[in-house]
């Protein structure tokens, strides 16, 4: 800020200025507005080109931690099993009758067939009725009989329909592949990771659109419906839920410009500010197109906060244009004196919007990484837009006069609404908010030590309870033993030893105490199959239903033992566990057994072993320096197990990413303001909100999870604008000499006005997003309305009455003075 004097009139807020006072800053702006303006066009006619590079991403990868060390354990194995995230199952159930109908086993050759044809199915994999891996066996006197189980004689006929159903029943599949009513019957479809046309990443948007196109809508009908669920698929439904954004993104816009019109009564101040937003929009989308970035389902919501936030500071500057061309002054001079009193809170505000963002980064989940990138590159657009190009633009047009009308009246007016929340900022009234504050704080901490972590719904809690897929998984879950929430460890071994007595007997148990685990279904393994063999080789007595102490008989026992429960060469073999759901408490508890037997099994064994990596087991133990067969039980795959890996890093990172949060207020607030006290009421109404709005997450059962962790880092980041601002003119009206309750009146009609403006216009605007199919929107939207508006009532009520107690008026002007001599701050 230049040091040079000012020259005021009677009113201490308006000036005239000489050339020598403006800052270097404004200098170079207005003094070179054609310059800016033509390179401002330039650059958004790159980053318009950028904006033709979009493309939206749903890599299954950029949802999970990929560093934690349940997926990296996964990841060691993923190209080896087949109870990963990337599978879908799709039911076909009958409404007449059971599946054992030559019309039903038509239907279901022919939707099996399609499937098998469908862009990214991993045919080898693929599971149903119709397929040759599906398998029946039994012992008879003769020895070992089985085969397809629906064999190549089947010809549709009444006798080769009970020949499928003895099949089905000695296959065991009741409950898995076929429904325990015998109503419907599944296809299990494992994906390939690539496109095997293209060789690019699969995209479940498409291959979702295909199921949908080629399957549920050419085959379902009143007889036979169609169920589909799985990762891909639910990505695939979140993928076509998003495209309502756009809707609700220009509803937002146009509740925005009625809004914006009257609160300025002029055209021209309604139209630049929303061109300037969309135009920091188009670079943000543009320059992270070009970097190489693409868009995914969270940052899909960042072009509307970026349009929002870019409002809200642009009608800071309308408001300061409008009262100074109220006093006289041409658009030139208007636009200029209200940069030079909102470009350094506007560059506090926003440079706290983008750093805070930026602590998204600690936490180890692509999607929030790159939320945290788009929300930064956003807001840094926002800086040049809506500080440089919108005071730039208005001062060749300048406000109509019905807008300067407008403005002047409100100057005049003894606004007693102002006036009344004035008293907010007298001793006399501030003890009250302050005590309710502190009340509230104290309630909402207390409430919110209930807050969970991961999800707290059955189903896909990111679409809602009664989405297509939430009633597919409904399907699934009630008609079927196994359920869609599959908890995987990886019991690891050296090669060819998985089948030893040891590392079965070891599985064996483990499953055993797992199953007795509440949130349990039932677990199934190597072992499951070897007492299954064991049993019907001898005459099936259950007294045979049992592990085999003598090698050759286990050998034989897993021949015929599925792909999906070992690898190639028998050094991994997964336990699957079945759970009833996969919320936060069901998952926590299970990690909990599993890492409890882990750690009661490994005081039985050698622990040397655990020093190796998994592909140095086999010559560790060739060399001697293992004298036992290793078992190592290693967390974990399957979706809930992914799922429990995320709740982790979430746990973890809360805490840190809040703190980080607010150390970076912290720091630019001091630095710019170089008070303590000052920070205080600015930092203070923020933390209030977010108390509260956790203790609201906990009300409405909203956990913490990868779709509302960014939400506390957003609301924390754009609602501190609201305390800078009106701190920042607040400062001003008391170096000007008056009082601390008149001062906050001067920034109520003026800032304030603005302030709450910009807050109930946001508030609305993402209060359509309740509305949104997509249930995390929906959850987004209701709480950044609540963190909207209550840092706006904070920085309106609690801020003055903090001020009325901290600051001090007489040591503000001697530090100023002292500082600056006698030139009055810019504002």
């Amino acid at each position: 800020m230049s040091e040079q004097k000012h020259h005021y009139s009677s009113e201490p807020e308006h000036y005239i200025l000489s050339s020598e006072s403006e800052p270097f800053l404004e200098r170079l702006i207005f003094n070179n507005r054609s310059l800016v303006i033509v390179v401002l066009m330039a650059l958004t006619a790159l980053f318009g080109y950028g904006l033709s590079k979009v493309t939206l991403d749903a890599s299954i990868e950029k949802y999970i931690p990929l560093n934690h060390e349940y997926i990296q354990n996964y990841l060691v194995h993923k190209d080896e099993m087949k109870s990963g995230v990337a599978n879908v199952k799709i039911a076909v159930e009958t409404t007449d009758g059971d599946i054992f109908t030559q019309d039903y086993m038509d239907t279901l050759s022919k939707i099996s067939d399609e499937i098998f044809f469908v862009k990214g199915v991993d045919r080898s994999g693929m599971e149903s009725l119709w397929t040759p891996n599906v398998r029946w066996m039994e012992v008879t006197e003769e020895g070992f009989q089985g085969g397809p189980v629906i064999p190549s004689t089947y010809d549709g006929s009444p006798d080769s329909l009970e020949q499928v159903r003895q099949n089905v029943l000695k296959s065991g599949q009741v409950g898995r592949l076929v429904a325990n009513n015998f109503e419907s019957s599944i296809i299990n479809v494992p994906l390939v990771e690539y496109n095997p046309d293209t060789g690019e990443k699969l995209s479940y948007a498409t291959f979702s659109a295909d199921l949908e196109e080629k399957i549920r809508n050419k085959y379902g009908s009143d007889q036979y419906r169609i169920y589909i669920t799985g990762t891909p698929k639910k990505l695939g439904d979140l993928l076509e839920g998003a495209q309502s954004i756009a809707l609700f993104f220009l509803a937002a816009m146009v509740m925005t410009a009625i809004l914006l019109y009257l609160y300025s009564r002029c055209i021209r101040g309604t139209i630049v500010p929303i061109v300037a937003s969309l135009i920091a929009v188009v670079w943000q989308l543009g320059s992270l197109a070009l970097m190489g970035f693409t868009i995914d389902l969270y940052s899909v919501l960042v072009p509307f906060l970026v349009f929002a936030i870019g409002i809200s500071h642009g009608v800071q500057i309308i408001n300061g244009i409008a009262i100074e061309s109220g006093k006289g002054a041409s658009p030139a001079q208007a636009a200029r004196h209200a940069f030079r009193g909102l470009y350094v809170p506007g560059m506090l505000a926003l440079l706290s919007d983008a750093i805070g963002f930026l602590t998204l980064l600690f936490i180890d989940i692509g999607v929030i990484q790159e939320l945290a990138i788009a929300a930064s590159v956003g807001v840094a657009m926002i800086i040049v837009t809506n500080l440089v190009l919108l005071p730039v633009i208005m001062s060749y047009i300048g406000i109509s006069q019905p807008g300067i009308d407008h403005a002047y009246r409100a100057s005049q007016s003894k606004a007693p609404v102002w006036r009344g929340l004035s008293a907010f900022a007298s001793r006399k009234v501030a003890p009250f908010p302050i005590a309710i504050a502190i009340a509230m704080g104290i309630g909402g901490y207390y409430y919110s030590q209930d807050l969970k972590i991961g999800d707290l719904d059955k189903g896909a809690p990111e679409l809602r309870a009664d989405s297509r897929y939430n009633k597919d998984n409904a399907f699934m879950v009630g008609n079927y033993s196994t359920s869609s929430d599959v908890f995987v460890v990886m019991v690891e071994t050296a090669p060819e030893r998985c089948n030893a007595y040891k590392v079965m007997d070891a599985m064996d148990r483990f499953m055993w105490y797992m199953e007795n685990v509440p949130g349990v279904q039932s677990a199934t393994s190597l072992v499951t199959v070897s007492k299954l063999v064991t049993k019907s080789m001898n005459e099936g007595n259950l007294n045979w239903s049992a592990l085999s102490r003598n090698q050759t008989v286990l050998n034989t026992s897993i021949q015929r033992a599925p792909g999906a429960l070992l690898n190639s060469d028998c050094s991994m073999a997964p336990v699957i566990i079945y759970l009833n759901d996969h919320k936060a408490e069901t998952l926590e508890t299970v990690v909990a057994a599993v890492e409890n037997f882990k750690d009661s099994y490994d005081d039985d064994v050698d622990m040397k072993f655990y020093g190796y990596r998994y592909n140095e087991l086999g010559q560790a133990i060739e060399e001697g320096e293992i004298d036992s067969v290793p078992v190592r039980f290693q967390l974990a795959s399957g979706n809930a197990g992914i799922e429990a890996a995320t709740n982790q890093v979430i746990a973890d990172a809360q805490g840190t990413m809040l703190i980080f949060v607010y150390v970076v207020v912290f720091v630019l607030c001091f630095i710019t303001f170089r008070s303590l006290r000052a920070v205080a009421c600015i930092l203070i109404p923020l933390a209030l909100t977010s108390i509260l709005s956790q203790a609201l997450m906990t009300y409405l059962d909203i956990g913490v999870k990868v779709a509302t962790l960014p939400v506390i880092a957003l609301g924390v980041g754009i609602g501190v604008d609201y305390g800078i601002y009106i701190y920042n003119r607040l400062e001003v009206m008391i170096l000007a000499g008056k009082s601390m309750q008149e001062a906050f009146f001067e920034t109520l009609r003026s800032t304030g006005k603005a302030v709450s403006f910009t807050g109930v216009t946001l508030a609305i605007g993402v209060a359509t997003w309740m509305l949104s199919p997509i249930k995390f929107q929906a959850d987004m939207g209701i709480l950044l309305t609540f963190m909207f508006l209550w840092n706006m009532l904070g920085a309106l009520i609690l801020l003055p009455a903090l001020a009325s107690f901290l600051l001090k008026p007489e040591s503000m002007l001697a530090r100023h003075k002292k500082k600056h001599g006698d030139v009055p701050p810019a504002g």
